[in-house]
């Protein structure tokens, strides 16, 4: 049976307060039952539960480990979806195992993110992607960045794969490197000026075109399948 997993700083206090705590109320967590704690960085506690409320979860550590970090390590670059399917962008990219997520403000982004509001929205991306790891039993968590212009993008010395519906190269043939740069284009795709700007190396899935917010869960499972992450 796989069990509930929960964030704290501290897994090998054996203790949840706070927002944890209430999630695990919510979950209706009593004692007895068995949770895996994780400060999302490779450390997990299982803990057998012995007090909870809504308050407080304490048990004792009966087991932990440390989860090494994927290899190779996978970047999702994901140009800003609309409102709705953001969410479902994150949450599936965290499923399929991204190591960390950077908004991307492409040339045909249609959901544009004004300065002051940045951070705000990476906070929300930030929260679903804590949200899908527990859900997904992750011992890493991955982080959100700020966003990032296609200049920017150009300027990153990493293997940068880019998902295009006319590229000539298909995943199955490229040779990885360990720290992969994975970047989905928005709802409009992306233009031959911008691929250029980017400067990174145009892959293909399959024929088929796929949306913007499972793009990425189809890239990583591809990765996963392909390399040493799965």
């Amino acid at each position: 049976m796989s069990l509930a997993y929960f964030l704290t700083p501290d897994p090998l206090s054996g203790r949840l307060t706070g927002a944890e705590a209430q999630h695990a109320h919510v979950k209706r967590i009593a004692p007895g039952e068995s949770i895996v704690l994780t400060d999302g960085t490779g450390l997990t506690a299982t803990v057998k539960v012995e007090r909870a409320s809504k308050d407080e979860v304490v048990g004792e550590v009966i087991a932990h480990a440390e989860v090494p970090a994927p290899t190779p390590r996978v970047t999702v670059v994901q140009a800003i979806p609309k409102s709705e399917r953001a969410e479902l962008a994150v949450d599936l990219a965290v499923q399929a195992g991204a190591d960390e997520i950077v908004p991307w403000i492409s040339h045909r982004t249609i959901a544009r993110w004004p300065e002051q509001k940045q951070a705000k929205q990476v906070e929300k991306w930030q929260n679903q992607a804590v949200a899908a790891a527990k859900q997904a039993r992750r011992a890493w968590v991955p982080q959100v960045r700020r966003p990032v212009s296609t200049r920017e993008l150009g300027g990153v010395d990493e293997q940068k794969l880019v998902l295009h519906e006319d590229a000539q190269t298909s995943i199955k043939d490229v040779a990885f490197s360990e720290d992969i740069w994975l970047v989905i284009g928005p709802e409009g795709g992306i233009g031959e000026d911008e691929l250029e700007l980017i400067g990174g190396e145009p892959v293909r899935l399959g024929p088929e075109v796929l949306r913007t917010a499972s793009a990425a869960f189809a890239g990583l499972c591809a990765i996963g399948a392909l390399t040493g992450r799965w």
